[in-house]
């Protein structure tokens, strides 16, 4: 399995998600911002580069490994860590940004394993 590294910015409650560019794969849907950890690159170094070629923010923090789930119909592994950043967001890569709480994800058009975090871990915790 190929580490993907998602990071799960909370402020006040509400979570930062992205919506994924149309030509993409899972393109439209929403997903916590990150990317792949290339070989011999740890988890905060591949957080650092994908959040400020992402979000044009620094990654100050990168927790423990949250929850772990399989992306259908890929080799990747997504790993959800709790990540504190400085700096205004910005969507560099993405179609759309937005901060939602926990419920108001669950109507959201999510990417398979971040639907997957939301349900089993953001709504029971």
């Amino acid at each position: 399995m190929i580490p993907v590294v998602a990071a799960v910015i909370e402020m006040q409650g509400k979570y930062l998600v992205c919506q994924r560019p149309g030509n993409k794969h899972h393109g439209g849907l929403w997903e916590f911002p990150g990317g792949k950890v290339c070989s011999g690159e740890s988890d905060m170094d591949a957080m650092r580069r994908e959040l400020s070629e992402e979000l044009n923010v620094i990654t100050v923090e990168v927790g423990e490994t949250l929850f772990e789930a399989p992306d259908p119909g890929t080799d990747f592994l997504i790993m959800f860590k709790p990540v504190k950043i400085i700096g205004e967001p910005q969507p560099l890569e993405h179609a759309a940004l937005s901060w939602a709480t926990p419920l108001e994800l669950v109507g959201y058009r999510l990417a398979p394993s971040d639907e997957v975090f939301v349900h089993r871990y953001l709504i029971k915790n």
